[in-house]
């Protein structure tokens, strides 16, 4: 994720601090500054606000680990100001190994939860009635409560959270994978609204909740959607091939002129019939500011590209399109360039696909595919 530090390595995953959790650090300080506290304070306020992002951390390595048991693997996990994300290469097909991956996490919670309790009773640290005012400076006290209220509040059914990831398993092991998105997506969206009601009234955390809840469920519901549709379809139904390539010697003056002159944005790059690199869009802009207009394209190309054949089956290409966050993928055919394939395209031809099931064609495909 841009704009991220990373901080550790832990079981082979990494750990990364966005930059915007800096701001909610320097607003905490603030905050309590501005309430009179002295530095000491300060320093216990900021260092419970820490803890509590290891919490979260220690969730998301829940998931993370679980999810490793089934061999999915996690790109890495990431500190936001408003929680940590760990990001799966994929999520499991067999709901029953979903719901052990979504509650993997709060299992975690509920773990830690019990044993700082253990602790707290042991010692005679539990008070003896519900704390009235803030506990953030009694660090014990406050592990406890965010530990609870984690898993209150991750285990509520508004996908894509945790516990509409729980509904989304338990829902497809009774009917169609798509179909338990959707019923879990529409209740993650209605609580969503919900959110952003009690929100307006209460504290206006709860609206930027409901907004981030609102377009998750949207975009994974779609996502699902999206990949079914694609389920056992070659990627040659969608490629592009009406396209244009350069050479490694031609300018970037030519190459930006071709791409002003049609839709084209990325270019295979072929020297004697094979295929050597890309030259993507960004990295002829930058070319163009950097070394001129006479620079070559070989100065400036990638050299290190994905490629698919055109039996590959759409839905892993476009796996591969998301996972490598590449614009575009030439598809070669025992060696020779056939097509070319991007994100623009194939969502274009789902479009299509989607609007002659709609008519009386059941399938769609390009003429001699």
């Amino acid at each position: 994720m841009k704009w991220s530090i990373k901080l550790v390595t832990i079981a082979g995953i990494g750990v990364y601090m966005h930059l915007t959790f800096l701001l909610l650090l320097g607003w905490i300080a603030f905050l309590f500054y501005s309430q009179g506290q002295n530095l000491t304070e300060i320093l216990i306020g900021m260092a419970s606000v820490l803890l509590l992002f290891v919490v979260v951390v220690l969730h998301e390595f829940g998931h993370a680990l679980t999810a490793r048991r089934f061999g999915i693997g996690t790109r890495d996990i990431t500190l936001l100001p408003i929680g940590g994300v760990a990001r799966l290469e994929r999520m499991p097909e067999d709901p029953k190994q979903e719901l052990l991956v979504a509650l993997a996490g709060p299992a975690v919670n509920v773990v830690l939860a019990i044993g700082i309790f253990l602790v707290l009773f042991s010692t005679g640290g539990l008070p003896d009635q519900v704390p009235d005012g803030p506990i953030i400076h009694d660090i014990p006290l406050f592990l406890l409560w965010i530990n609870i209220l984690l898993v209150m509040f991750n285990m509520l059914p508004a996908f894509p959270m945790d516990g509409g990831r729980v509904l989304r398993a338990l829902l497809a092991m009774r009917m169609e994978y798509v179909s338990a998105t959707q019923i879990a997506a529409q209740i993650g969206q209605a609580m969503a609204l919900l959110f952003g009601f009690v929100g307006l009234f209460v504290n206006p955390l709860l609206i930027f909740i409901a907004l981030f809840v609102w377009i998750a469920a949207s975009e994974e519901a779609g996502m699902v959607q999206m990949k079914s549709a694609m389920s056992g379809m070659p990627i040659s139904k969608a490629m592009i091939t009406r396209f244009q390539t350069v050479s490694p010697s031609q300018s970037l003056e030519e190459v930006a002129r071709m791409l002003l002159d049609g839709f084209q944005q990325d270019f295979p790059v072929v020297h004697r019939q094979e295929l050597v690199g890309v030259l993507t869009r960004p990295s002829l802009i930058t070319g163009l500011k950097e070394q001129g207009d006479f620079a070559r394209v070989d100065d400036v190309m990638e050299r290190d590209f994905q490629t698919a054949e055109p039996a590959e089956m759409m839905e892993n290409v476009f796996a591969r399109l998301r996972e490598c966050q590449c614009r575009s993928i030439p598809i070669l055919s025992r060696g020779e360039l056939v097509g070319l394939v991007t994100m623009e395209n194939l969502g274009e031809f789902m479009m299509v696909q989607g609007a002659h099931r709609g008519g009386r064609l059941a399938r769609w495909s390009r003429p001699g595919a």
